[in-house]
């Protein structure tokens, strides 16, 4: 009965040590950089192509960009840079750069980038049901405008907000509360979750069409919280994918 029983065990353990390696795979190289360019890049060079050819603005030649993409903008005419691309190629250099000083491996796989397109479509569904579910207190804060544009704003506003408010703020934070404050990790996480979730919400209302509401507040700061914890149990890629799932599915309803 033993030799019997001892069969089944030894049978069914590769297949088990099989499925988690792959799901560590899965796990491991969707949060790289590397791949989170790959992964976002389509994003950025539809933003880059529709707000120069197909946004209303464009049509008439003008210039209309998310808050976050113009912040970088002034940023970068601050310091002496000019260019309509930097922040663009800011993104890509930066996540280059990490790529590079973490000595990731250069391979892609497809199988990774199409989990990561499933994972952050499912990633949107808490925020989607919490507006549903509470649109008197917590109604769905969309962007304004025409389709057309609100499509096109949409896909920036998950790259460029996400690289605002959960990459740089996050690292730039981190360091600071470590070695000043010389917080713990948790403390720390909690800490920059919460004010770059605060920080987010009230960064809408530098637009000139947005008007202060408790409401709307208090819905971006949760959503701005739920990115930030997103962000630092999955990386910047599938934070960004879902945040700019939700404004499509946002601007789709």
């Amino acid at each position: 009965m033993s030799q019997v029983m001892s069969a089944p065990r030894s049978a069914a353990a590769p297949a088990v040590s099989s499925a988690n390696r792959v799901g560590l795979h899965y796990l491991e190289r969707s949060e790289m950089p590397l791949i989170s360019l790959v992964f976002l890049l389509p994003l950025v060079i539809l933003y880059e192509v529709g707000t120069r050819y197909f946004t209303t603005a464009a049509l008439h030649g003008r210039d209309e960009q998310i808050i976050a993409f113009s912040l970088m903008q002034r940023f970068f005419v601050f310091v002496g840079a000019g260019g309509r691309h930097l922040p663009a190629l800011t993104v890509v250099f930066v996540l280059l750069a990490w790529h590079i000083a973490r000595k990731d491996s250069w391979d892609i796989d497809i199988r990774v980038l199409f989990g990561m397109a499933v994972e952050s479509g499912l990633l949107t569904v808490p925020l989607i049901l919490l507006g549903i579910a509470l649109p008197r207190y917590f109604p769905l804060a969309a962007i304004t405008g025409p389709r057309t544009d609100r499509v096109i704003l949409a896909l920036g506003a998950g790259v460029y907000e996400e690289f605002f408010f959960r990459l740089a703020l996050f690292a730039i934070l981190s360091l600071l509360i470590r070695d000043f404050l010389k917080l713990g990790r948790g403390l720390t996480n909690l800490f920059v979750v919460v004010t770059s979730a605060l920080l987010f919400a009230a960064y809408h209302y530098l637009s000139p069409t947005e008007h202060f509401q408790t409401q709307t507040f208090i819905f971006r700061t949760i959503a701005g919280a739920y990115f930030g914890i997103v962000f630092l149990m999955r990386g910047f890629g599938i934070t960004a994918s879902s945040h700019c799932f939700y404004d499509l599915i946002i601007t789709i309803l």
